[in-house]
């Protein structure tokens, strides 16, 4: 299992909290941009551009967004691995998947907490990675919610009976004790459990 560490919420500023995160093991810097539409949260104003354009770590981005097309080509100069948007946020799903991958970047989508895993099951074969919220999105400190874990049961079935490639990942409430019930996910994003301690390695040596 692979740790994304988001920098939504932390006890220091986003530039000393990058720093922290890109001196540690972990695999990604998860990168959450909400545009205040929806959800709740607005963050587009922030120049992820300059926070993140000398970052050695590869970027997982996930799009809180409305109309998600209108910021990949802008986020494509950061040269993310990934770009993950929402099936609610578009009116276009193949065509957000087709400008993402005519980019040279994986694409990923997204599933709310009530979004069911049917309603991607047509785009399964298009994405490289499933993003399953285990909280509803757009906030962080959020407690893990356990119905997460059968949609995720749901997803690896899926690839396993149809020979797909996508990765399957969980984002919201990821701690040392909710991280046993997501085993089977490649990636965990993990946000307030490292970004909110004094030892970043620390916290993630207890994830891994």
């Amino acid at each position: 299992m692979k740790i994304a560490v988001s920098f939504l919420t932390s006890y220091y500023s986003k530039e000393k909290t990058i720093e922290l995160i890109t001196k540690t093991n972990a695999d990604f810097i998860h990168v959450d941009i909400m545009d205040g539409g929806f959800v709740n949260h607005k963050n587009t104003e922030l120049n992820f551009e300059g926070l993140l354009e000398n970052v050695s770590k590869p970027l997982d981005i996930h799009l809180m967004c409305f109309d998600p097309i209108i910021y990949i080509k802008k986020l494509s100069i950061l040269n993310p691995q990934y770009i993950t948007f929402h099936l609610e946020a578009t009116k276009d799903i193949v065509k957000t998947i087709e400008e993402i991958k005519m980019l040279g970047i994986k694409v990923g989508m997204a599933l709310k907490p009530n979004t069911e895993v049917n309603e991607i099951k047509p785009y399964l074969a298009l994405v490289d990675l499933v993003l399953v919220m285990s909280v509803e999105p757009g906030a962080g400190g959020q407690e893990f919610q356990e119905m997460s874990i059968k949609k995720i049961k749901e997803l690896k079935n899926i690839r396993e009976e149809n020979n797909l490639k996508y990765a399957i990942e969980v984002d919201g409430g990821i701690n040392a004790t909710s991280i046993n019930m997501v085993k089977d996910v490649d990636i965990a994003v993990v946000g307030s459990y490292v970004c909110k301690s004094n030892n970043y390695q620390q916290q993630i040596d207890n994830l891994k």
